[in-house]
């Protein structure tokens, strides 16, 4: 039998009795508190067990305008427009270039999504965590998943509470939504190291420090620097989020605190250290997280799924994260309700879902992996649109990859140009290559402190 069909069936006489449910998910963050609300729209008997408290801290604060749409079909619009920065574009910052480059998302193919939202995550997720138990699901925080046993008829899942207490469940169909713990991949021994890609990060959050005028105020900026790249996200709260995500290797060369190896670092980007000259470090607090980057063979079984960062992740530089886990799960939820109510369809929304998972990370990543390209980089410091393709690209950036906008072919038209310019620069192509070969290499585990989830 497949893999992604079977697991061992727990037997042990002493369990705790079960409670009976029809959907349960792991883990409460924007994935499994988004197909919680929709499964408990629908009546069914959902339960999410969230091994935090919420609010509980999170990276990954730069949301993508195809974001919206989802929002508004939660009906969580008007709150998030409360509690986030209004962003409208992305500036690029570059050592090798004298000029700034800004885009905005309302130059893409569709003009109709011209904005997204900075924001806290451990307020946005506390508001879609709200949401699900408003809904109608049973949420359950300080509740950490021990093991899930399936069989023929659905699975058995253990957990246990704060206070020690052991809970379990009888569940029709399991939702791993559990992020970078990815409880089921691990359990299967499903997840894989992304070979092609294996970058670490650390950050912190600044007060006082210097924002662009205006409307331009929210807008992320990308600095690029020797080692990688930094994100610079400006928060409602006045606060802003920095981080360095850079190759393995220098945070392995960390001999001083975190602290001051990440103003070390920031050092070597002169345009960031300006920006933060007259800021200050949040509580003093820096985190780090290491060889984040992986993947899973697949992402369904007959009884579950795999769902955002509990099926893959790979790099945060074009804030897809929080998209392509909500995203997951509007389209985890049609399936789960299918294998509920008409199991026949099951095998062919299967399939299909196999392929919509792979899509997202794979059109993402054709431009993560080459964004510390010199190639890439002059791309998005001169913009142009010959074949309509900075429209296109400006629509991968903004996260419109799933509906009918036509930018396939102008994209395959820059992928194109980008091969016949790196053609046309063969040493800068070599020296590229051969130092991203050697950058992505596995140094082990992240010697560090305060190591924390990455998006």
């Amino acid at each position: 039998m497949n893999i992604s069909d079977s697991a061992p069936t727990a037997t042990a006489p002493d369990l705790p009795l079960a409670t009976e449910c029809d959907v349960l998910v792991i883990g409460g963050g924007p994935a499994g508190a988004t197909a919680a609300a929709l499964l408990a729209r629908q009546g069914r008997k959902v339960v999410v067990l969230e091994k935090a408290h919420h609010p509980r801290f999170h990276i990954g604060e730069s949301l993508l305008p195809a974001n919206v749409a989802l929002f508004d079909q939660l009906g969580l619009r008007d709150e998030l427009e409360r509690i986030g920065m209004p962003k409208y574009g992305v500036e690029f910052v570059s050592p090798d270039h004298e000029h700034v480059q800004m885009v905005e998302f309302g130059d893409a193919w569709d003009k109709s999504m011209p904005y997204a939202w900075q924001v806290r995550r451990s307020e946005m997720d506390e508001l879609l965590f709200r949401n699900a138990t408003r809904q109608g699901a049973e949420t359950i925080e300080g509740c950490r998943v021990r093991d899930v046993a399936f069989d023929d008829e659905g699975a058995t899942v253990q957990a246990v509470l704060d206070d020690g207490a052991q809970r379990s469940w009888r569940a029709r169909f399991v939702i791993d939504a559990s992020g970078r713990d990815t409880f089921l991949s691990n359990k299967l021994k499903a997840k894989q190291k992304n070979p092609r890609h294996n970058s670490s990060a650390l950050f912190g959050h600044f007060v006082n420090a210097e924002r662009l005028p205006g409307k331009l105020e929210g807008n992320i900026t990308i600095f690029w620097f020797a080692h990688g790249w930094f994100w610079y996200i400006p928060l409602a709260d006045g606060t802003t989020s920095v981080g360095a995500v850079c190759w393995p290797y220098y945070l392995k060369s960390r001999t001083k605190p975190l602290k001051d190896f990440f103003a070390d670092t920031i050092a070597l980007c002169p345009q960031l250290a300006e920006r933060l000259q007259n800021a200050t470090l949040v509580d003093e607090a820096t985190y780090a997280t290491g060889n984040y980057s992986y993947t899973s063979t697949h992402s369904s079984g007959e009884r579950y799924l795999m769902l955002g960062d509990a099926y893959t992740f790979v790099d945060p530089v074009f804030s897809s994260g929080v998209y392509l886990a909500m995203h997951n799960a509007f389209e985890g939820s049609k399936l789960v309700a299918a294998a509920l109510d008409q199991p026949a369809r099951v095998a062919a929304m299967r399939r299909s879902f196999e392929r919509y998972m792979r899509k997202g990370p794979r059109e993402f990543s054709w431009f993560i992996f080459r964004v510390t390209n010199p190639t890439i980089r002059d791309f998005f410091m001169y913009p142009e649109n010959p074949f309509r393709v900075k429209e296109a690209l400006l629509s991968l950036l903004a996260g419109d990859i799933y509906g009918k906008t036509p930018i396939w072919k102008s994209l395959r038209v820059l992928k194109g140009l980008y091969y016949l310019v790196s053609a046309g620069h063969p040493r800068r192509t070599w020296t590229a290559w051969a130092r991203r070969r050697s950058n992505v290499r596995d140094l082990g585990p992240l010697r560090g402190e305060n190591v924390v989830e990455a998006r």
